[in-house]
């Protein structure tokens, strides 16, 4: 890229007041997300009457034994269908920006996958990207068409009460794009996630999206 393309540059000086110009955008934005996430914690809940069953690596279970006995689950439906060989890029690389469970479960927090397809179908691919997050097989049970998810992707949240589970939110698409760890970081360099969609200066290097991604042992 020749210098042409770059933004323009300044002294320090220049820089340094240009950069409180944005941080005071930043921190207005940091107060209205505290303020929509206040207000996320204060949606109403719906009561989830059936106990749906799962398959996972230590056997049957039900919805409230995906708590492992904490009071929030949050569930990641991760697209894979029975018998289809596809293994979704987006969910992968998701599923490798969550950081060690410790920190979750230490604020009473339980995070585990659920996926339609088998739990034959789901372990392999588990042991290739070397993950331990906890991945259920919901095959055969109707819960991510109940739950928003059907043949796609989402994210839901459960919050247990004396044993009886409520459902307090949902999101997919870029609800759960903005969870990522490298988007974020990305986000904060001069060439982002280098996406078509994306307003760059001219000559920032750019490609559609989607079609950079990989599984994380498939890069060059």
């Amino acid at each position: 890229m020749s210098m042409a393309a770059m933004t323009h540059i300044v002294s320090e000086e220049e820089w340094r007041i240009e950069r409180q110009k944005l941080l005071a955008k930043e921190k207005e934005l940091t107060r209205a997300l505290d303020a929509l996430a206040a207000e996320r914690r204060r949606l109403p809940m719906v009561r989830v009457d059936r106990d749906y069953e799962f398959e996972g690596a230590d056997g049957k279970a039900k919805l409230t034994d995906l708590f492992d006995g904490r009071r929030q689950l949050i569930v990641y439906h991760f697209m894979m269908e029975p018998g289809s060989g596809h293994r979704c890029r987006g969910c992968s690389s998701f599923i490798d920006n969550i950081g060690h469970l410790a920190h979750l479960q230490a604020r009473d927090t339980a995070f585990v996958l659920v996926s339609p397809a088998p739990l034959s179908q789901i372990e392999p691919y588990k042991k290739r990207m070397g993950w331990n997050v906890p991945w259920y097989s919901s095959n055969g049970d109707s819960f991510n068409n109940d739950f928003d998810a059907g043949k796609g992707f989402g994210l839901n949240v459960f919050l247990s009460n004396d044993d009886v589970v409520y459902r307090t939110y949902f999101t997919t698409s870029r609800g759960v794009d903005r969870i990522r760890a490298d988007f974020n970081l990305l986000d904060l360099t001069p060439f982002g996630r280098q996406e078509e969609w994306e307003d760059s200066p001219p000559g920032w290097p750019q490609s559609p999206p989607y079609t950079w991604w990989r599984l994380h042992d498939e890069y060059e």
